[in-house]
């Protein structure tokens, strides 16, 4: 049976840029988001003018409730699941040898892993995380084991060890030979990755090459993973990584990556041109199931060659927030034409909930200096958090928004779990515009959610409840 979801609605429609987003944003007061029994949409749109064909549908009513797609999460890191708010005694290389090596290298233990696992699923359907694109744990029984959970609780996961063949003494635990970091990733996709069209098109767990970054790895490891996802692209692996994270003059990943390398750009190593010179080595690693994760120091042909490929980029602003790493300069990045998505960057970015990352990105790119500072549109927010998403793990045909024919992933968010939200949605002063009025209830609802008010979570039409909450 075909059951509608009742409630206050809201969703970017259609296939708009960021640019359009404005535009394609659709709000229903008193909305219906019809479902059925496969977990496809059928009917979104005003409550009265509901189609006489689901007139005997199951009524699920959420009174004063927002629905909104589900949250996509372009960018998390499994093994570090309790690592919020490490200190190291610096940025972003510091942080990783006094926190982070040490803290991934306990996921050798097979028990502990588990437990990990099931409590990051866990905190994905809290966060109302409905697809995660996830740097996993370098052993391959935490592999297991993140994606057992995730398959048990319905959650979309797309995930891959975190490949480190070099680094420093902190990190020897999670080394492997060269030899090893392909062959653990090929029997990972074979286990893991959906074989067929026909599987991908309904698969909810899917598997990255995931090199840690290129301070990790060697031109070896890189003309190997090269060589494996020519094997594997055409069946839908993804790749991720990280890209032009931390300028710190000198010192920093950037000018490490590019004085070890002697490559002119950050962007060769994962582009087949990682040999002294920029010069071709291997194949290129860039495409339309590759994001890069930062994108916060990029230079004009690296933005270029990213749009050309259709290449992403996971925008985290509270991880560079947390690690004094900058502010990706939002006008000159989508201006090329490159995707841009919303990631927690959980550990280093020391919030789960997508919501307050959206919360982040506003605030830092409004304090963007000059005339690069610019007031987000609330549409544009809960596109980089949903739709776009989608767009950069080429699921949009799929999912990120209510459009029918797409799988039901969306989240039920309630006001009243919390006062100072519901009085703040309630009494707050909004302009007397029908369309403005619109856009500042959005703006408040995003800006001012937390978890508490986030209350159920759906994928593929089925409700996710977490290992505490029973079946």
């Amino acid at each position: 049976m075909t059951t509608i979801h009742r409630g206050r609605i809201f969703h970017v429609a259609g296939s708009p840029t960021v640019h359009e987003a404005a535009q394609h944003l659709a709000y229903f007061d008193d909305g219906g988001l019809a479902v059925d029994d496969a977990g496809t949409i059928v009917w979104c749109g005003h409550w009265a003018d509901r189609p006489i064909e689901l007139a005997d549908a199951e009524v699920v009513t959420y009174a004063g409730c927002f629905l909104m797609p589900g949250f996509v999460d372009t960018h998390m890191h499994f093994p570090q699941v309790n690592c919020g708010d490490s200190y190291g005694g610096g940025q972003l290389l510091e942080w990783l040898t006094q926190c982070i090596f040490p803290s991934e290298a306990r996921f050798a233990d097979p028990n502990y892993a588990r437990q990990a696992a099931a409590e990051w699923c866990d905190r994905m359907i809290t966060a109302g995380t409905t697809t995660g694109l996830i740097f996993g744990s370098q052993f391959p029984t935490a592999q297991d084991a993140l994606f057992e959970a995730a398959r048990v609780r319905g959650l979309r996961i797309i995930a891959g060890r975190t490949i480190m063949t070099v680094g420093p003494e902190s990190a020897g635990p999670l080394l492997t030979s060269e030899r090893d970091a392909i062959e653990f990733t090929r029997n990972e996709i074979e286990k893991w990755h959906p074989k067929t069209d026909a599987e991908r098109s309904s698969a909810l767990q899917q598997v990255a090459i995931v090199p840690r970054f290129s301070l990790s790895v060697t031109t070896t490891t890189l003309a190997g993973l090269g060589e494996l996802y020519d094997e594997y692209r055409a069946k839908g692996v993804y790749f991720t990584s990280h890209l032009n994270e931390n300028n710190r003059p000198g010192t920093g990943e950037i000018d490490s990556v590019k004085r070890l390398y002697e490559v002119d750009a950050y962007l060769d190593t994962y582009d087949g041109r990682f040999l002294p010179g920029s010069k071709h080595g291997g194949s290129s690693l860039l495409g339309r199931r590759s994001v890069m994760a930062h994108g916060v120091h990029c230079q004009d042909r690296e933005l270029a060659r990213m749009a050309e490929t259709g290449t992403s980029i996971a925008h985290c602003p509270t991880s560079q927030l947390f690690l004094g790493s900058g502010t990706m300069p939002w006008t000159r990045t989508v201006d090329w034409g490159v995707t841009v998505a919303i990631g927690s960057d959980f550990s280093a970015g020391d919030e789960w909930f997508i919501p307050q990352v959206l919360n982040a990105a506003f605030k830092v790119h409004i304090s963007e200096p000059g005339d690069a500072g610019l007031s987000l549109h609330p549409a544009a927010l809960l596109f980089l958090g949903t739709l776009a998403g989608a767009r950069a793990l080429d699921l949009e045909d799929r999912i990120g928004n209510f459009d029918v024919g797409k799988e039901a992933d969306f989240v039920v968010v309630d006001p009243s779990r919390w006062d100072q939200y519901g009085n703040t949605l309630r009494w707050g002063a909004r302009p007397t515009d029908p369309e403005l009025e619109r856009d500042a209830l959005l703006f408040t609802t995003i800006m001012a959610m937390r978890e508490p008010t986030l209350t159920h979570t759906f994928v593929r039409g089925r409700r996710l409840v977490t290992a505490d909450r029973g079946a």
